[in-house]
């Protein structure tokens, strides 16, 4: 278990401190360096490569959405869904931390609203509502909880399951980024918002409540078609 959690710990950070920091980093204020897409390439490629890395000791989630979501399908041990989700969120706020150090050595940063913050409203990207912002969130995590529950089944090649699911939060990110600055996942939102502060931290209660109910939809929706079950059924 201990090994798990260290594998958790170090799959989420290297997600907040990948991802985010590329945002952070790399891209100014998204207009300029890698832009939109590149902070998403990103994304994807902090979980594939993690999932190669680390994925045959935890299973990989890097996500208190995504553990929640394989243990509603029964692909995860209930008994260590809250453990998983500590050392997510620790992992998360850590990265963020570092990210904070890094990014304060350029003189003049202000983490508040630069930090690869979720928002809706005024705190968007595109200046998308609440309700968007929710839909946004609830349908791109269902959808990657069916990319992880489909790439990962017994009936699906194993060795390129990491690979669909980086590729797979790539485009979510693609879709979503302009809505809420694409979370998906509580521990990304957590570990840059307590750096962030303000609306951040007001807002964070969507992108907890919104990927955990997307997860728990995809989950549902992954059990009325899982192959294993239509195979029982013939």
């Amino acid at each position: 278990m201990t090994k798990k959690l260290y594998a958790e710990f170090f799959g989420t950070f290297w997600l907040v401190l990948g991802g985010c920091g590329s945002a952070v980093l790399a891209t100014g204020n998204l207009d300029v360096g890698i832009g939109w897409l590149g902070v998403a390439l990103a994304f994807g490629l902090t979980v594939m490569t993690m999932a190669f890395a680390v994925g045959h000791i935890s299973g990989g989630h890097f996500n208190p959405a995504v553990t929640l979501g394989l243990t509603m399908a029964g692909k995860h041990d209930r008994a260590e869904l809250f453990p998983y989700w500590g050392a997510q969120v620790v992992g998360g706020v850590v990265a963020g931390l570092v990210l904070w150090i890094i990014a304060n050595g350029a003189e003049g940063f202000s983490s508040t609203g630069n930090f690869a913050l979720n928002g809706y409203g005024s705190a968007s990207p595109g200046g998308y509502g609440v309700f968007a912002a929710l839909v946004t969130e609830i349908v791109m995590t269902a959808m990657f909880l069916l990319i992880i529950l489909g790439a990962t089944s017994k009936n699906a090649s194993a060795a390129f399951a990491p690979i669909a699911i980086g590729l797979g939060l790539t485009l979510i990110h693609l879709i979503s980024i302009p809505v809420t600055n694409t979370s998906v996942n509580p521990a990304r939102s957590t570990g840059v918002a307590l750096f962030g502060g303000g609306t951040a931290m007001l807002q964070l209660w969507l992108f907890w409540l919104a990927p955990l109910a997307g997860a728990a939809l995809g989950a549902m929706i992954w059990k009325l078609m899982e192959p294993d079950q239509l195979d029982d059924a013939s």
